[in-house]
């Protein structure tokens, strides 16, 4: 569906170990819809990236730093997971405080595998329904979410899929929501 995101700016938020394959496949989808995206992080320079989490797989460029980005310059947001990569994220107010700053502005955010884990930090899933790897079901419990154990999950913009596996109908969903645009809280659904 070439041309749908035509004009709309994604953030991609991530750190070191960021699981390469989770980064790398939806910003493709992104960038053939015609999104703009740029990968916000910590530090400048690269980032690097990991295979299952423990093999070196190569690095990414970072455009801007999450301390300088405003989320109004982005129409959506990009979490990807790897379980060094939230940890880190979740430790630096300046990534938690962005996360939450797009879900008060009600701007669409796909997260997969341990990405959820910003979020929780965030205390943004109270209420929500989300899916994620199996270990950060308890997270997500514990911070007032319904956690399901489907490929994909939309709950009002937020998209969320457990593994690289469900790569295909995450890259779907995430580019229905982020054409919709901002969302409002309400029902959710699974697909």
């Amino acid at each position: 569906m070439a041309g749908e995101l035509n004009g709309k700016r994604v953030a991609i938020l991530a750190a070191d170990g960021v699981e390469r394959v989770e980064l790398e496949q939806p910003r493709q989808a992104l960038n053939q819809a015609g999104a703009r995206t740029e990968l916000l992080s910590l530090h400048d320079g690269v980032i690097q990236a990991r295979n299952n989490d423990l093999e070196a797989a190569g690095t990414f460029d970072v455009d801007a730093l999450v301390r300088a980005a405003s989320v109004e310059d982005y129409d959506a947001l990009l979490l990807p997971g790897g379980v060094a990569n939230p940890d880190q994220l979740r430790m630096k107010p300046e990534a938690v405080n962005f996360v939450k700053a797009f879900v008060d502005a009600g701007k669409p955010i796909a997260v997969i595998c341990h990405g959820p884990w910003t979020l929780v930090e965030a205390d943004v899933v109270r209420g929500r329904t989300i899916t994620s790897w199996p270990s950060v079901k308890t997270d997500l419990i514990n911070a007032g979410a319904e956690w399901v154990d489907e490929e994909c999950v939309v709950d009002n913009g937020l998209v969320s899929s457990r593994n690289p596996g469900d790569i295909p109908a995450f890259n779907k969903k995430m580019l229905e929501e982020f054409a919709e645009g901002s969302h409002t809280r309400g029902r959710a659904m699974s697909s």
